[in-house]
């Protein structure tokens, strides 16, 4: 029995380190994430920054998604994080800039994001106050006046982030109200297809989905059998 007991215990103590051991763990191979500015439909272009050299495009009040900015994302797996900047509108006068207590403005925008089935994705909030032409994020060119730019231009800057879920194929922005409060009152607007905000430098990151797999050749028929001839009698 000592004798057994030896040769049996060295064999149980190698069988059990056996079952111990993990296995090797298989490489898990990832898309790295892709920064990109995305595919974006504009209503209403504003126009181009004199400095900036950005696109700004105006944000119209609605409910319906397709009348908003609509943002196209690219084929891609996992959610898809979306930025901009969102910019408040002043059409600025030099006139006015002559009466600094009537050249104040404090503008508060409210804007959403939509799914093509009108699902609220997430709402951004841009709150700022102009006093002076240094107030203006930048001019927009394509204007009537003497230098060539437009009355209307950016104010204020909220860099907004929101996060799209992955089966969401694009984004629409649409306006919800616009508060205003200037030294002679105050007032609220929601009037559908009303320009109320601005965005620029929209940007997405998300991860590229992979190709899909190539097509398995197509079976070759056999060939067919030659027959025998028969022997002419």
């Amino acid at each position: 029995m000592l004798i057994v007991s030896v040769v049996l215990v060295p064999d149980l103590a190698s069988a059990q380190q056996r079952r111990t051991v993990p296995p090797p763990r298989r490489a898990v191979v990832t898309t790295p994430p892709k920064l990109e500015a995305p595919t974006v439909t504009c209503p209403t272009h504003l126009g181009t920054g004199v400095n900036t050299k950005r696109v700004f495009c105006d944000v119209l009040t609605g409910r319906d998604p397709a009348t908003g900015i609509v943002i196209a994302f690219p084929p891609h797996v996992g959610d898809v994080k979306l930025t901009f900047d969102l910019h408040n509108r002043h059409t600025y006068s030099e006139e006015q800039m002559k009466d600094k207590r009537a050249a104040f403005a404090r503008y508060t925008a409210v804007v959403g994001a939509l799914t093509a089935d009108n699902t609220l994705v997430s709402r951004a909030v841009v709150q700022s106050e102009f006093r002076a032409a240094r107030d203006l994020v930048d001019r927009v060119s394509g204007g009537a006046g003497p230098a060539g730019v437009k009355a209307v231009a950016p104010t204020g800057t909220e860099s907004i982030t929101m996060t799209v879920p992955e089966a969401e194929q694009q984004v629409s922005i649409l306006g919800e109200k616009l508060m205003v409060e200037r030294a002679d009152g105050s007032a609220t607007y929601t009037t559908e297809g009303r320009p109320i905000a601005i965005i620029s430098n929209v940007m997405i990151e998300y991860r590229p989905a992979p190709p899909p797999p190539a097509p398995k050749p197509a079976a070759k028929a056999p060939a067919p059998r030659p027959t025998a001839k028969r022997p002419v009698r």
